[in-house]
C-alpha cells in the first residue's frame, strides 16, 4: 500500500519548520497576485535522538532503549497510521536496564539490555535481552540465562495504540488508547473509521489480558538457554488491498538502485556509501494511483507525500546507481504538468517553499520543471533505455516550450511570478535546462534547439552584467535581483548551484553563467569560513544579517547543497576547495552514524565538536542520502556518454582521501567499477563491453 502524504500541521509537504502557501497551480500568474511569506510553524517533535527503521510505507519510531512508551512520535506506522504506540516489555515484573540501540540496517533495529534477577549475588546480570525490531512492527525478543540454575520467570508485553495519523502525532492531538479484544494469539485493536491492527505472538501467550493489553509467558531457561518470542504486526483498512491486488502492493524492488560499494585507504566513503543507498532503497514509495510509478519520500518521518521536486534532484544524483528510478520519478512528475494554451501550459506543479528571510516562497513547481529535462538528458548519458525516452521527451519539450515562453523578452525567469524576483538559483537551473536541453532535442532529432542555445547565451550575458556584483573583494553573485534593479546581495550555500552546469555528450561538461574568473572567485568564497563550517556549506553566510546557525536557508548545513558544491568545485578545478568540503561532510556523517539528516545546524567546527542537529530535519532524507552518493563520486568525476559508446573518468588529482575504489555501479546498463590511486590516476575497471574508455 502506497504510503499517503502525512504532512504534519505546520510542517506540510514543503521544507522543514516552513509553512506551504499552497500549490502552485493555485496561485494565478496575474499582476499584483501577492505570495505570502511562509507563517510560523508548529513545534515538531524531535526525531534525532530516535532510531527510525525505515521499509516504506512501514516505518518504526523507537527511542534507544527499544520499549516503545507511547510517549511523543514512538511507534509503528503503516502508510502514516500508527499501528502500535506502545510495546513495552517486563521480566519478573521490571522492564530490564538497556544497555545499547543501535541501527543494523534501514529497516531494522537492535537492542540489547540485561536483567539481575532474584538470587544473584553479585552485581553482574544473569539474564540478557535482545531484541530486533523492523520498519514493519515485527520483533524477535531473546532471552539468554547465564545463571547456574533453571531459571522460572513470568514475561509479559504490554501493548496499545491510538491508531492515530501521524499528522495528529505530531501535533500532539492523538486521542485516548483503544481498548483490545482478544484475537487468535494475540490482541485486536478496532477504531471509529473501521480501521484495525492486530499484534499476534509465537509461542502463543499462556494469558492475554485484553482490558490492559497484555500478553503474559512462563519463561523456562536451563543454564546457558534461551527463550524467545516473536511478535507480529498487521493493520487494515475497509479500503487496504490484498497482497494479490497488483503491482500496487508490497514494497518497491531494491532492483532499482545497484549496490554501490566504496573500499579504500579512507573506511568512511564505504561506511557512508553503503548506509545512503540502504537509505534511499527505505525511501522507495509508489505512486498511489500509478502503482507502477515508484520515487523517493523527501524524508522520514514527516514527509512522504507525493513525488516532489526533491524526488527528482535526488533520483539525478543517483544516477550512478541505474536510470530506472529516473525514468519512474519523471514519469510520475510529468502527470502534474499543467495543460491548455495558457502561459502556464508546460509548467509542473508544486507547492511555494520557504526560502529564508529575506526572499519571499519560491515555487518547487518552476524548480521541477527546470530540472525536468535536464535529469532526462542526464539519464540518457547514464543509459536510459530509448523506449523510455521517447515516453518522456514530450514532457520535456512542454517544459523546454514553458521555458522560451517565460524567459521572454526579459530572457530570465522570475520565480514565482511575473514580478518576480529574478532568483540567481533560478537562474542557474534554466541555464542548464536550456543548454542540456538543446543538446537533448538536437540528437533526438527534435527541433528547438538553436533557440535554446541562443536563449542561453542572452541569459549568459545579460546575468554577468546584472547579477555580479563589485566590491573590492573580488565581486560576488547577488542572490536576486528586482525587475527595477534592486539587488539581495545576501551570500550562501546557494551559490554552488552557479556551478552545476550539467553533463553534454562527449562526457563535456556545459558552460556556466559565470566566466572563469567569476567561477573562481565563487571558488574562493564558499571556502571562506564564512560559509565552510568545517561540517559542510553553510545556506547563509555567517556575516550575512538574518544568519541563523538552525535556518535551512539562513545558515543551517544542507547536505545535499554541500554535495552539489562539492561535484561542481571538483568538475571546475578548485579541489582544495571541493576536498575541504568533502572531509567536513564525512566528519559529519561519522557522528551521525554516517545515516546523514537532510541538514544540520551551521556552528563552526571546533576541536573535540560535534555537528548539532537540527530539531525539524528528516533523517533519513531523500536528498541527503543521494547527495553523499553525488559528492563521493565527484572523487572518480566519471562521465559516461552511453549513446555515444563512451566514458571517461577525471579524478581529483590530489587524491584527498588517498586509494579509492568505486564498485558496483552501472553506466550504459552494466556493471561498472573505477579505481582512484594515491597520485589521483584513473583506470576503469570494469564497462560495459564496447564502451570507449578515456581519462
Amino acid at each position: 500500500m502506497a504510503p499517503s502524504p502525512v504532512p504534519a500541521p505546520g510542517r506540510p509537504a514543503g521544507h522543514p519548520g516552513t509553512q506551504s502557501s499552497g500549490h502552485a497551480s493555485g496561485h494565478t500568474s496575474g499582476a499584483g497576485v501577492a505570495f505570502p511569506r511562509a507563517t510560523r510553524p508548529a513545534e515538531l517533535p524531535s526525531v534525532h535522538g530516535a532510531l527510525l527503521c525505515v521499509a516504506l510505507p512501514a516505518l518504526t519510531v523507537c527511542a534507544e532503549h527499544g520499549q516503545l512508551t507511547g510517549e511523543g512520535p514512538e511507534g509503528v506506522y503503516d502508510a502514516g497510521r500508527r499501528l502500535l504506540s506502545r510495546c513495552v516489555l517486563r521480566v519478573a515484573g521490571r522492564e530490564p536496564v538497556a544497555l545499547q540501540g543501535r541501527m543494523a540496517a534501514a529497516d531494522r533495529a537492535v537492542f540489547r539490555a540485561a536483567l539481575r534477577v532474584p538470587g544473584d549475588a553479585g552485581p553482574d546480570p544473569a539474564l540478557t535481552v535482545e531484541r530486533t525490531r523492523g520498519a514493519d512492527g515485527t520483533e524477535r525478543i531473546t532471552l539468554r540465562s547465564a545463571a547456574a540454575r533453571t531459571l522460572r520467570l513470568p514475561v509479559e508485553v504490554a501493548l496499545g495504540t491510538d491508531l492515530a495519523d501521524l499528522g495528529s502525532v505530531a501535533s500532539g492531538r492523538t486521542g485516548p488508547e483503544l481498548t483490545a479484544s482478544v484475537h487468535g494469539t494475540g490482541l485486536r485493536w478496532t477504531g471509529g473509521d473501521g480501521r484495525s491492527v492486530t499484534v499476534t505472538a509465537d509461542p502463543p501467550p499462556m494469558d492475554s489480558l485484553a482490558a490492559a493489553g497484555v500478553l503474559r509467558w512462563e519463561a523456562e531457561l536451563a543454564p546457558g538457554a534461551a527463550f524467545t518470542l516473536r511478535l507480529r504486526v498487521r493493520g487494515e483498512s475497509p479500503a487496504r488491498p490484498t497482497a494479490s491486488s497488483g503491482a500496487g502492493s508490497g514494497r518497491p524492488g531494491g532492483h532499482l538502485l545497484a549496490e554501490a560499494r566504496a573500499e579504500g585507504d579512507d573506511p568512511r566513503p564505504g561506511k557512508l556509501l553503503r548506509t545512503s543507498v540502504e537509505d534511499l532503497r527505505a525511501l522507495l514509495q509508489r505512486d498511489p494511483a500509478h502503482p507502477v510509478d515508484v520515487y523517493f519520500a523527501a524524508g522520514v518521518p514527516w514527509r512522504c507525500g507525493p513525488v516532489t521536486a526533491e524526488a527528482l534532484w535526488a533520483a539525478r544524483m543517483a544516477l550512478p546507481l541505474g536510470t530506472r528510478l529516473a525514468t519512474t520519478t519523471l514519469r510520475a512528475l510529468g502527470r502534474t504538468q499543467l495543460s491548455g494554451s495558457g502561459p502556464e501550459s508546460g509548467r509542473l506543479q508544486g507547492p511555494l517553499r520557504d526560502a529564508g528571510p529575506h526572499l519571499p516562497p519560491r515555487c518547487t513547481g518552476i524548480e521541477a520543471t527546470l530540472a525536468f529535462p535536464a535529469v532526462l538528458a542526464e539519464a540518457r548519458r547514464w543509459g536510459l533505455p530509448s523506449a523510455d525516452l521517447e515516453e518522456l521527451l514530450p514532457v520535456a519539450e512542454r517544459c523546454l516550450d514553458w521555458l522560451r515562453r517565460t524567459a521572454g523578452r526579459d530572457g530570465f525567469v522570475p520565480d514565482p511570478g511575473p514580478a518576480g524576483p529574478w532568483r540567481a538559483e533560478t537562474q542557474a537551473h534554466a541555464h542548464r535546462a536550456a543548454l542540456l536541453g538543446a543538446d537533448l532535442l538536437d540528437e533526438c532529432g527534435r527541433p528547438g534547439g538553436d533557440a535554446l542555445r541562443d536563449g542561453a547565451r542572452s541569459l549568459r550575458e545579460r546575468f554577468r552584467r546584472e547579477f555580479w556584483l563589485d566590491d573590492p573583494a573580488g565581486g560576488r553573485p547577488a542572490v536576486a535581483r528586482a525587475s527595477d534593479g534592486r539587488t539581495w546581495p545576501q551570500l550562501g550555500g546557494w551559490a554552488a548551484h552557479l556551478l552545476d552546469t550539467g553533463l553534454l555528450g562527449g562526457g563535456r561538461y556545459a558552460p556556466g553563467l559565470l566566466d572563469r574568473t567569476e567561477t573562481e572567485q565563487v571558488a574562493r568564497l564558499l571556502g571562506t569560513p564564512a560559509l565552510d563550517s568545517g561540517w559542510g556549506l553553510r545556506s547563509l553566510g555567517t556575516k550575512e544579517p538574518g544568519h541563523n546557525t538552525f535556518g535551512h536557508r539562513a545558515g543551517a548545513v544542507r547536505v545535499h547543497e554541500t554535495a552539489v558544491a562539492v561535484a561542481g568545485l571538483a568538475a571546475s578545478g578548485h579541489e582544495k576547495e571541493a576536498a575541504s568540503l568533502l572531509r567536513g561532510l564525512l566528519d559529519a556523517a561519522e557522528s551521525f552514524t554516517h545515516r546523514l539528516p537532510e541538514m544540520y545546524a551551521g556552528e563552526q567546527r571546533t576541536t573535540g565538536g560535534r555537528p548539532v542537529p537540527h530539531p525539524a530535519a528528516c533523517r533519513p532524507a531523500a536528498v541527503a542520502a543521494a547527495g553523499a552518493v553525488h559528492a563521493l563520486l565527484a572523487l572518480a568525476g566519471i562521465r559516461p556518454d552511453a549513446p555515444g559508446r563512451s566514458v571517461s573518468v577525471h579524478p581529483l588529482a590530489s587524491a584527498p582521501l588517498g586509494a579509492i575504489r568505486l564498485s558496483g555501479l552501472v553506466v550504459a546498463g552494466e556493471p561498472f567499477a573505477v579505481r582512484v590511486g594515491r597520485l589521483g590516476l584513473g583506470m576503469v575497471e570494469e564497462a560495459a563491453e564496447g564502451l570507449q574508455l578515456g581519462v
